[in-house]
Order: C-alpha cells, then structure tokens, then sequence
C-alpha cells in the first residue's frame, strides 16, 4: 500500500510505484474488461478485473456492491451467482426482476425463522433480503411504480432485522427542512458508557442501506458506534425535491446534533467518513463543525466540478451517446443526473452542476485519512485532488493510502475488499483517538 503523510509509519502492504500506477502498468490487460480503456478514459464504475458481465457498469457493479457485501452479512455465493446466472447482460429490467425475485425468496425465509422464535436466522435473512431489494432499485427509473415499494421493502427489512441485533440497530429520522433524513445507529456496547463513534456518507447513488453494509460490523467488532443517514440526493429524497447542493454541510450537522445528544457517544471521538462525492461531504463537514474530530475520504474531492469534468461517460452522454448504451448503464447515467436536479437528458449538465462542491483543505483542522484503489488513482484529476488535498490540510496528521489492484483493492471506493479498506481505516481511527 503507498502511503504518503506525516503519520505515514510503517507499510503493511504493497503496491508498484507511482509511475507504474499512472501509467497503468501494474494492471494486468488479460485482468482488464475488453470494453475498458483505461488510458482513453476515466468511469468511476470501471472494474479493474473482470467478475461476470460484458457491460462494465453491470460487471463493476456484481464485484464492488454485491460481492463486496458478502463479508459484511449482506450476500450469499450462492445466491448472488443463481441470481446472475439468469441476467441478461447489460439489461436493467432483467437485472431488477431477478434481484427482487431473490429478495422476496430471501424475505420469506426471514419472516418464517421470525414468525418462529429464531431471531438469528431471521436477522440474517432479513438482512439480505433488504439488500437483495436495494440492488433491484438499481437503474430503476423515477416513474418506475416499483420504485417506492421496493425500496419502502428494502428498509422495513431492515428495520425488522435491526431489532434482532444486541445492541439493536436504531431506525432513526432528523427533520430537515420540512421532511425527515432517515438513517441508522447502533451502540457499540449495550452498557451505555460512551464510546467512539462513526459517521458514515455515502455519494451520488447512496442509499442509507448500502453503508450499514459497507462498514458496519467491522466498526462495531472494534468498538465504535455507528450511524449512517440519508443526505438530500441520497435514497428517495430527490422525489421529495431534496437534490444535492453545494452546501451539504447543514444536513450532516442534524446527524452530528443526534450523536452530540447522546450519552454513549464519547464526544472527543467522533469521526467522520465519507465515500465518493462523500469524499467532499464529509470534510467540508469538519471544516464548518468542530465537534468533528477526525475526517476520513474515499477519496478526497477537493472540487467537484473539475473532477465530473475528467470522468469521459458523464461529458460525453449526449441524448444520442446514451442511446447507444446497455439500458443498465445509461438509466444509472440517467439517475445520476436525477440526484444533482439536472434533466436527465443532460448528463453533462453535471459538471456545471457540481460547480461550488468544495471545501478549503486549510480550514480542516482535524486529522484526516484519504484512501484510494490504485486503479482509480490512475485518473490525473483524482491523483491532483489527492495532492492538493494532503499538501493543505492544516493538521499534521494527516495521510494518504493508495490500496493495491493484486490485494482486490482497486475500484471506486474500495467497496469489492471491505476488509481491507477497514482495515486501514481504524487501524488509523484508532491510533488517532488513543489516550
């Protein structure tokens, strides 16, 4: 693993060098998907090797959101290589059927163990099948009338597997300008002493489900508590008008009230994580809230409109461009689009969009952790905004970790080796809030 900073220490892992990385070498080409093209271009849904599908969109998506949730309770083998078996390649209605079809299977095991007594089995059903749910609303168009009750049963799962947990995980909504911003948290210990805790944000697709899968029972296991919200433009909020806007720090700061007015949240040790345009959510959280202690990225968005600017999907998705795309990957283009307020046809229109997504790396005072795949490192704008972001940052703890193709570790946000990635990050928290 490269790693750069004052707090650097010692590397546990490898990685090529720097030169090697930008130019790609590092990356196998029989690893590559045929369709992808590193050196012509930049898609954060690219995969770095190649799992099951032609499309990528689709490919990227099976190994970073649903094979990297095997670890974390949040998929089966078994199921999701049934599931896929019967997808049409790059088609987002084939992919939606199946998905919900293993979610209602999934679902009614859950409820059977449940209606029982079993609650482990119920729990670990129910989780699943709240997943499993959650990736059939994948490229699934606003007018969709499947839409709303699929998600509604994606959180009612779980919701009802939360209750199952000891300590429970806790539904919660904070009001935010006349409607709710629903989330998760869950105490570390049911003793009620004040503990560490983790803020966690997602990006552009997010929903409050997916990170409570991302990290959650590797927080736990260390000894934080946990919680994870829905940002305006995050889940269903955008149907509500809710859409991302350059200010997002008002809406992280109601899930910060939450955690300041709780007893068992150790007020000292709270930190704060985001992922993909998280990654500039949640330090321009730190640089507005001091009750923030430390801030990890994943990675560091310094500015988002230049960084929209180098991703060639977004600039070039013309009405006419995504009519030559998988239906899977033009709804997600789509759907980006959707979360920002931009028409959506006028995917472009996301880079003006994004313009005042900022934060001033000078202003954040706390410590501060930017992780990487070596594959998305390979992007100049992203490698710039790592640099400027390490090079400003006003405490001097801070570091920044590029993880390693050959370790699972390469794509956007880490999601396909969430081990790994969590290893790095409270191995880091860790050290940052010993006494």
């Amino acid at each position: 693993m490269k790693i750069r900073g004052s707090s650097a220490g010692r590397a546990v892992l490898s990685v090529c060098a720097l030169a090697s990385c930008l130019a790609g070498a590092a990356l196998a080409e029989d690893a590559r998907p045929p369709a992808q093209s590193v050196a012509e271009e930049f898609d954060m849904h690219a995969p770095y090797v190649r799992y099951h599908f032609d499309d990528t969109d689709m490919d990227f998506t099976l190994g970073s959101m649903v094979l990297g949730a095997i670890g974390n309770g949040g998929a089966e083998t078994g199921e999701v290589f049934y599931t896929v078996s019967k997808i049409k390649d790059g088609c987002a209605a084939s992919w939606q059927e199946q998905w919900i079809r293993t979610a209602e299977r999934a679902e009614a095991r859950g409820r059977k163990s449940l209606a029982e007594g079993h609650a482990v089995s119920a729990r670990q059903q129910l989780l699943r099948a709240s997943n499993y749910y959650r990736f059939g609303l994948l490229a699934m168009m606003t007018d969709d009338p499947r839409l709303r009750p699929t998600a509604a049963k994606s959180r009612d799962a779980m919701k009802d597997a939360g209750k199952l947990f000891d300590p429970p995980l806790e539904y919660v909504e904070l009001p935010f300008e006349g409607t709710m911003l629903p989330g998760y948290f869950r105490k570390a210990a049911a003793d009620g002493e004040p503990r560490k805790t983790l803020l966690m944000l997602g990006g552009g697709e997010t929903f409050a489900e997916d990170l409570v899968f991302y990290i959650m029972p590797q927080a736990i296991a260390r000894g934080y508590n946990f919680m994870t919200l829905d940002l305006p433009g995050q889940g269903l909020l955008p149907l509500e008008g809710k859409v991302f806007r350059p200010q997002m720090q008002h809406s992280i700061r109601k899930a910060v009230d939450f955690l300041a007015a709780r007893e068992d949240v150790d007020k000292a040790k709270l930190a704060v994580f985001g992922i993909s345009g998280g990654g500039g959510f949640a330090p321009q959280a730190a640089e507005h809230d001091r009750r923030i202690k430390a801030v990890v990225m994943s990675s560091c968005v310094v500015d988002a409109e230049p960084l929209f600017a180098s991703m060639t999907p977004v600039v070039t998705a013309t009405p006419e461009k995504i009519a030559t795309f998988s239906s899977f990957h033009g709804n997600t283009a789509k759907l980006v689009a959707w979360r920002w307020g931009v028409p959506m046809d006028n995917v472009p229109g996301l880079v003006a969009a994004n313009k005042g997504f900022t934060f001033d790396p000078a202003k954040v005072t706390v410590p501060a952790l930017s992780l990487v795949g070596e594959g998305e490192y390979q992007n100049a704008e992203t490698k710039r905004q790592q640099a400027v972001c390490l090079e400003k940052l006003a405490h001097p703890n801070k570091k920044l970790v590029v993880t390693p193709l050959d370790e699972g570790a390469s794509n956007h946000v880490i999601m396909e080796n969430r081990a790994l990635m969590a290893q790095v990050v409270f191995d880091w928290l860790d050290d940052i809030f010993k006494k």
